[in-house]
């Protein structure tokens, strides 16, 4: 797969049927080894590994209601509350970061309600913090540890 603009990690990949597979270790199981499901599987590791979030507060892939229509969001960080906290939409390192792109995380958080966002196609990573004052969300530069971002923010 390609080189992400990420540090290495190792994973479990197998093949089969012409096909390669990666093993999630979050829901315990292998998936098909998409270009987006790298970029998913790199990203993951780097918060748990270099942003120290705690693993067991990120869901994957789960559904979100957008008028009418049901979506599925990449990943979403918890507070350790429970609230949702980070909202990641990833894409595939092909895939241009657009204006379409922040739209539709955005479209995903006016019903997930987190402060933070992160948006990466490994290659490029924005992250985004919700202004508490303006309601707009900005950029920061890069994305700070999970108990800087938690200590931050009152639950």
């Amino acid at each position: 797969m390609q080189k992400l603009n990420l540090p290495d990690y190792q994973f479990r990949i197998k093949s089969s049927d012409n096909s390669d597979f990666v093993f999630d270790e979050l829901r315990k199981k292998y998936l098909l080894l998409t270009p987006e499901e790298w970029v998913r599987q790199n990203i993951i590791k780097y918060i748990i590994e270099e942003k120290k979030v705690p693993a067991g507060l990120i869901s994957l892939e789960a559904g979100v209601e957008i008028n009418s229509l049901k979506r599925r969001y990449d990943a979403l960080v918890h507070s350790k509350s429970g609230k949702p906290f980070i909202l990641i939409e990833c894409k595939a390192p092909d895939v241009a970061i657009t204006k379409k792109v922040f739209e539709q995380i955005t479209a995903y958080n006016s019903k997930i309600a987190a402060p933070y966002m992160l948006i990466t196609n490994g290659l490029k990573h924005f992250f985004l913090r919700l202004h508490a004052t303006s309601g707009k969300f900005i950029f920061e530069q890069e994305m700070p540890l999970y108990t800087q971002l938690i200590n931050g923010l009152t639950e």
